[in-house]
């Protein structure tokens, strides 16, 4: 029997997804694919992430304001966004993508951590999971997580960070995104932290058209790949293959309650 998947984060809003979604939604359940969720990250996406949802059964939606596009960032986006909260449609799943970054060469960090802060106890307020992005500030975002304690906690989207920040997000109630990064070899710090953690504490995703897999590199990430993380996953951990599958998709219908 062919495993079932859910790519809790694709950024299914972008080419090159446009104009082509039923043809890549298709190709997706050929590969197991079952549920996606597309999470938003400016206030002018809201719309096309909430009407890919409508449109679309395997599509749901996250919306949020991403760290990395901060300067586009209004205080009209955080009311737009607690419109869309209240109206609370049917496949609207979580907040995100949300979070903090010092990647960036101007990265505004203050601003950041007022808006992160902002959208969390929008969460809390509309007791929904947030999905969470994090570069180079897992021990800020963790800070951040403990202060707000929120009810529905939340995904650590593409966690590349070491096993003491990992347990720390675990203990605080956090699942932690599973990607394309545990494809590469090279990447074995990232590989060693995903098979030490509790299988209860992870999740599938692709951050596609992102992050794609070892082998892949320069072309577009697609939903169905989520089928070789997988597949890479259950060669670091010791649990079969039948029973990582299962506990995935457990995971992902506690934290997002579709």
């Amino acid at each position: 029997m062919m495993a079932k998947f859910y790519d809790t984060h694709c950024h299914f809003d972008f080419s090159p997804f446009t104009g082509d979604e039923t043809h890549s939604l298709a190709l997706a359940q050929r590969a197991g694919v079952e549920k996606i969720i597309v999470p938003a990250i400016e206030a002018e996406r809201f719309a096309t992430v909430l009407a890919l949802a409508e449109q679309h059964p395997a599509l749901y939606a996250a919306i949020g304001l991403h760290p990395i596009v901060i300067y586009k960032h209004q205080d009209a986006s955080l009311a737009l966004l607690e419109h869309h909260l209240k109206q609370r449609a049917e496949k609207l799943v979580a907040i995100g993508e949300i979070g903090l970054d010092l990647y960036m060469d101007e990265p505004l960090f203050e601003r950041q951590e007022t808006l992160l802060d902002a959208q969390l106890k929008l969460a809390k307020r509309y007791e929904l999971p947030v999905i969470l992005h994090s570069r180079r500030t897992h021990d800020k975002l963790a800070m951040h997580l403990k202060r707000h304690d929120l009810p529905r906690t939340g995904v650590v989207h593409a966690f590349a960070g070491s096993l003491q920040q990992a347990e720390r997000f675990v203990e605080l109630g956090y699942f932690l995104g599973v990607g394309g990064t545990i494809t590469y070899p090279r990447a074995s710090k990232t590989r060693d932290v995903i098979a030490r953690l509790p299988l209860s504490s992870l999740l599938l995703e692709t951050d596609a058209p992102d992050m794609p897999l070892n082998g892949s590199q320069g072309q577009p990430n697609r939903p169905e790949r989520v089928a070789d993380v997988f597949r890479a996953l259950c060669e670091l951990r010791p649990e079969p293959a039948q029973e990582i599958a299962s506990a995935l998709i457990y995971n992902a219908d506690k934290l997002f309650r579709w």
